[in-house]
């Protein structure tokens, strides 16, 4: 696990570089999509975080919402507006509907959402450990999920930002927003989108700390917190701004958080 390439934001943790052994697990080719977490709310009646706040941070250039509708923008990053109405079943807003994209992933899902959608579905979160492991899909340090090269012979292999980031996006990739899952190629384990299209929750707390002590079998993550572990990286991720679609990247939000570009993929119990 951890960045062998010194490429990771220093407060995010990435390093040092080190070996853990792990159970053996079967985890989501995909993440879960609209269509099934629609299914999950049909049959259990839950509320999400965001329906039960109201609202919800949508990218700016992806909002549907009125200006009535828009109830400000997030402090130092502008580019995240707080949208009224905005949820899982309404991803840009009251306007928008999850049935135009059944096939993409469930956004606005906070870690407690996961959890519950797990808890239906008798499965779990993976592991930060068990997400990298499935992610590198036998690729032992290598820099992406399909090797060292973003972007082998030209193509494409993840949905992030291309252009300048927050304002142009040439989506040269073919994606402003979400993708549908199963877009880009799988690794060699067949899981699809491990890099970019939305970050997804782990079920560890975070540490910046944590690799300098993690445990060599199964390791957890820390026992305490304040943010949950999110992996993977999204579409609004640049190099300029979020290098952390590499598979070894990490970072965090607290556990009631929800936003346009978070979803999740569970594991079998």
């Amino acid at each position: 696990m951890g960045d062998a390439f010194g490429e990771g934001y220093p407060g995010d943790g990435e390093t040092p570089v080190h070996v853990v052994r792990l159970n053996s697990f079967r985890i989501d080719a995909t993440t879960v999509t609209n269509r099934m977490f629609a299914r999950f709310i049909k049959d259990s009646r839950y509320k999400t975080d965001a329906e039960q706040y109201g609202s919800s941070a949508v990218f700016h250039l992806l909002s549907t919402a009125s200006s009535g509708e828009t109830l400000g923008a997030a402090a130092g990053a502008p580019w995240w507006l707080d949208v009224k109405g905005a949820n899982w079943a309404r991803p840009t807003g009251p306007s928008s509907d999850w049935k135009a994209v059944p096939d993409h992933p469930v956004v606005h899902v906070s870690y407690h959402d996961a959890l519950a959608y797990c808890l239906w579905a008798n499965r779990r979160l993976p592991t930060e450990a068990e997400w990298e492991y499935a992610a590198r899909g036998g690729l032992e340090g290598m820099r992406y999920a399909w090797g060292n090269e973003l972007t082998p012979g030209g193509k494409h292999r993840c949905n992030i930002w291309q252009g300048t980031f927050p304002a142009a996006n040439t989506a040269d990739d073919g994606h402003l927003g979400t993708a549908p899952v199963k877009t880009f190629r799988p690794n060699d384990y067949g899981l699809y989108e491990v890099a970019g299209n939305v970050w997804e929750w782990c079920a560890d707390w975070f540490s910046p700390m944590y690799y300098r002590n993690s445990a060599f079998c199964n390791p957890q993550g820390p026992t305490t917190g304040f943010a949950r572990v999110m992996r993977g990286g999204s579409y609004l991720c640049h190099n300029s701004y979020c290098n952390r679609y590499r598979v070894a990247a990490r970072t965090s939000n607290t556990p009631e958080s929800s936003s346009g570009n978070c979803g999740f993929r569970t594991v079998a119990l």
